[in-house]
Protein backbone atom coordinates (compact mmCIF):
# COMPACT_ATOMS: atom_id res chain seq x y z
CA UNK A 1 0.00 0.00 0.00
CA UNK A 2 2.92 2.23 0.65
CA UNK A 3 4.27 1.56 -2.64
CA UNK A 4 1.23 2.16 -4.22
CA UNK A 5 0.83 5.75 -2.06
CA UNK A 6 4.53 6.92 -3.13
CA UNK A 7 3.71 5.88 -6.81
CA UNK A 8 0.32 8.26 -6.46
CA UNK A 9 2.31 11.03 -5.19
CA UNK A 10 4.89 10.99 -7.67
CA UNK A 11 2.22 10.62 -10.71
CA UNK A 12 0.63 13.40 -9.41
CA UNK A 13 3.38 15.74 -8.76
CA UNK A 14 4.70 15.11 -12.84
CA UNK A 15 1.21 15.45 -13.92
CA UNK A 16 1.65 18.86 -12.50
CA UNK A 17 4.49 19.57 -13.67
CA UNK A 18 3.81 18.95 -17.16
CA UNK A 19 0.11 20.65 -17.23
CA UNK A 20 2.35 24.08 -16.13
CA UNK A 21 4.56 23.59 -18.67
CA UNK A 22 1.95 23.35 -21.00
CA UNK A 23 -0.17 25.67 -19.53
CA UNK A 24 2.99 28.17 -20.10
CA UNK A 25 4.01 27.20 -23.43
CA UNK A 26 0.39 27.57 -24.50
CA UNK A 27 -0.36 31.20 -23.17
CA UNK A 28 -2.09 33.66 -25.24
CA UNK A 29 -0.29 36.53 -23.79
CA UNK A 30 2.33 37.45 -26.45
CA UNK A 31 6.60 36.95 -24.77
CA UNK A 32 7.99 40.22 -23.79
CA UNK A 33 10.83 41.21 -27.03
CA UNK A 34 12.97 43.96 -26.22
CA UNK A 35 12.86 46.51 -28.82
CA UNK A 36 16.09 46.81 -30.77
CA UNK A 37 18.43 50.23 -29.76
CA UNK A 38 18.55 52.20 -32.81
CA UNK A 39 22.04 53.55 -33.53
CA UNK A 40 21.67 56.94 -35.75
CA UNK A 41 23.91 57.02 -39.19
CA UNK A 42 26.99 58.80 -38.55
CA UNK A 43 26.74 62.18 -40.44
CA UNK A 44 30.13 63.04 -42.40
CA UNK A 45 30.14 66.47 -42.60
CA UNK A 46 33.03 68.96 -43.89
CA UNK A 47 35.02 70.61 -41.25
CA UNK A 48 35.24 74.14 -40.45
CA UNK A 49 38.76 74.25 -40.51
CA UNK A 50 40.24 76.74 -43.53
CA UNK A 51 43.90 76.03 -42.47
CA UNK A 52 45.36 74.86 -46.06
CA UNK A 53 46.68 75.52 -49.96
CA UNK A 54 44.05 75.90 -52.73
CA UNK A 55 43.69 76.49 -56.32
CA UNK A 56 40.67 76.57 -58.70
CA UNK A 57 39.15 78.40 -61.13
CA UNK A 58 36.69 81.60 -61.74
CA UNK A 59 34.21 83.16 -64.29
CA UNK A 60 33.10 86.16 -64.17
CA UNK A 61 32.34 89.75 -65.31
CA UNK A 62 34.21 92.87 -66.11
CA UNK A 63 32.27 96.72 -66.27
CA UNK A 64 35.07 99.67 -66.81
CA UNK A 65 34.37 103.18 -66.36
CA UNK A 66 36.53 105.43 -67.61
CA UNK A 67 36.93 109.33 -68.39
CA UNK A 68 35.32 110.67 -71.43
CA UNK A 69 34.46 107.41 -73.38
CA UNK A 70 36.75 105.00 -71.72
CA UNK A 71 34.27 102.70 -70.75
CA UNK A 72 33.40 98.62 -71.63
CA UNK A 73 31.93 95.66 -70.24
CA UNK A 74 32.92 92.02 -71.14
CA UNK A 75 32.81 88.12 -69.28
CA UNK A 76 35.88 87.15 -67.71
CA UNK A 77 37.52 83.67 -66.73
CA UNK A 78 40.40 82.91 -64.61
CA UNK A 79 42.14 80.98 -61.82
CA UNK A 80 43.50 81.89 -58.25
CA UNK A 81 45.94 80.16 -55.79
CA UNK A 82 46.18 81.08 -52.00
CA UNK A 83 46.61 80.15 -48.60
CA UNK A 84 44.51 80.56 -45.82
CA UNK A 85 45.39 80.06 -41.97
CA UNK A 86 42.34 79.88 -39.09
CA UNK A 87 42.76 80.95 -36.04
CA UNK A 88 39.64 80.38 -34.86
CA UNK A 89 36.91 82.64 -35.42
CA UNK A 90 39.30 84.83 -38.01
CA UNK A 91 40.46 83.69 -41.12
CA UNK A 92 43.85 85.18 -43.05
CA UNK A 93 45.31 84.72 -45.69
CA UNK A 94 46.83 85.56 -49.36
CA UNK A 95 46.26 84.83 -52.93
CA UNK A 96 47.03 85.35 -56.37
CA UNK A 97 44.62 85.25 -59.36
CA UNK A 98 44.74 85.87 -63.08
CA UNK A 99 41.38 87.01 -65.40
CA UNK A 100 41.66 87.27 -68.83
CA UNK A 101 39.02 89.38 -70.66
CA UNK A 102 38.67 91.27 -73.40
CA UNK A 103 36.84 94.50 -72.70
CA UNK A 104 37.33 97.44 -75.16
CA UNK A 105 36.99 101.06 -74.22
CA UNK A 106 35.63 104.02 -75.87
CA UNK A 107 34.48 102.07 -78.62
CA UNK A 108 38.18 100.12 -79.56
CA UNK A 109 40.33 102.77 -78.54
CA UNK A 110 41.75 100.70 -76.30
CA UNK A 111 41.24 97.34 -74.33
CA UNK A 112 42.05 95.17 -71.36
CA UNK A 113 43.19 92.75 -72.10
CA UNK A 114 43.63 90.42 -68.54
CA UNK A 115 44.14 91.45 -64.82
CA UNK A 116 46.63 90.16 -62.16
CA UNK A 117 45.98 90.46 -58.58
CA UNK A 118 48.01 90.43 -55.26
CA UNK A 119 45.82 89.70 -52.49
CA UNK A 120 45.40 89.75 -49.01
CA UNK A 121 42.33 88.43 -47.08
CA UNK A 122 40.64 88.62 -43.91
CA UNK A 123 37.58 86.70 -42.67
CA UNK A 124 35.29 85.27 -40.23
CA UNK A 125 34.98 81.90 -39.95
CA UNK A 126 31.49 80.30 -39.70
CA UNK A 127 31.82 76.91 -39.71
CA UNK A 128 31.56 75.72 -43.49
CA UNK A 129 30.92 79.35 -44.72
CA UNK A 130 33.46 81.84 -44.60
CA UNK A 131 32.89 85.18 -45.05
CA UNK A 132 36.14 88.07 -45.98
CA UNK A 133 36.82 91.28 -47.03
CA UNK A 134 39.87 91.51 -49.57
CA UNK A 135 42.33 94.06 -50.58
CA UNK A 136 45.92 94.42 -52.53
CA UNK A 137 47.28 95.38 -55.57
CA UNK A 138 46.05 94.80 -59.19
CA UNK A 139 47.71 94.93 -62.61
CA UNK A 140 46.50 95.53 -65.68
CA UNK A 141 47.33 94.72 -69.08
CA UNK A 142 46.01 96.75 -71.55
CA UNK A 143 46.80 97.84 -75.43
CA UNK A 144 48.11 101.03 -74.31
CA UNK A 145 50.42 100.19 -71.61
CA UNK A 146 50.41 97.77 -68.18
CA UNK A 147 49.06 99.15 -65.21
CA UNK A 148 48.78 98.82 -61.76
CA UNK A 149 46.63 100.04 -59.34
CA UNK A 150 44.80 99.33 -55.76
CA UNK A 151 41.74 96.84 -55.29
CA UNK A 152 39.06 96.26 -52.29
CA UNK A 153 36.61 93.85 -52.49
CA UNK A 154 34.17 91.16 -50.02
CA UNK A 155 33.55 87.80 -50.71
CA UNK A 156 32.09 84.67 -49.38
CA UNK A 157 33.28 80.94 -50.17
CA UNK A 158 31.21 77.63 -48.43
CA UNK A 159 32.32 74.32 -48.12
CA UNK A 160 30.70 71.83 -50.14
CA UNK A 161 32.83 68.50 -49.25
CA UNK A 162 36.21 68.56 -47.17
CA UNK A 163 38.10 69.73 -50.72
CA UNK A 164 35.93 71.28 -52.58
CA UNK A 165 34.52 74.74 -52.01
CA UNK A 166 32.66 77.12 -54.41
CA UNK A 167 31.97 81.32 -53.61
CA UNK A 168 31.50 84.64 -55.01
CA UNK A 169 33.57 87.89 -54.91
CA UNK A 170 33.14 91.35 -55.46
CA UNK A 171 36.48 93.59 -56.55
CA UNK A 172 36.63 97.43 -57.08
CA UNK A 173 39.64 98.44 -58.95
CA UNK A 174 41.53 102.19 -59.52
CA UNK A 175 43.81 103.05 -62.30
CA UNK A 176 45.54 106.04 -62.56
CA UNK A 177 47.26 108.14 -65.72
CA UNK A 178 46.07 105.27 -67.76
CA UNK A 179 48.19 105.26 -70.69
CA UNK A 180 50.71 108.10 -69.38
CA UNK A 181 48.09 110.39 -69.19
CA UNK A 182 47.44 112.74 -66.34
CA UNK A 183 43.82 112.41 -65.47
CA UNK A 184 42.93 109.46 -67.22
CA UNK A 185 41.58 107.31 -64.67
CA UNK A 186 39.65 103.81 -64.66
CA UNK A 187 37.38 102.26 -62.19
CA UNK A 188 36.67 98.54 -62.79
CA UNK A 189 34.31 96.58 -61.07
CA UNK A 190 34.36 92.81 -61.62
CA UNK A 191 32.23 89.52 -59.71
CA UNK A 192 33.79 86.61 -60.48
CA UNK A 193 31.79 83.01 -59.22
CA UNK A 194 34.25 80.54 -57.88
CA UNK A 195 35.62 76.76 -57.73
CA UNK A 196 38.30 75.50 -55.33
CA UNK A 197 39.92 72.59 -54.35
CA UNK A 198 41.72 72.30 -51.07
CA UNK A 199 44.63 70.52 -49.92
Amino acid sequence: MKHFTKLTAAAALLSATAFTGIAQAGSLQDPAVEAPVAVPAPVIAASGDWTGFYTGLQLGYADVDGAGALDGNDNSYGFHAGYDYDFGDFVLGGELDYDKTDVSLGGGAASVDSVARLKLKGGYDLGNTLIYATGGVARADTSVGNETGPFAGIGVAHKVTERFTVGAELLEHRFSDVGGVAGNDVDATTFSLRGSLRF
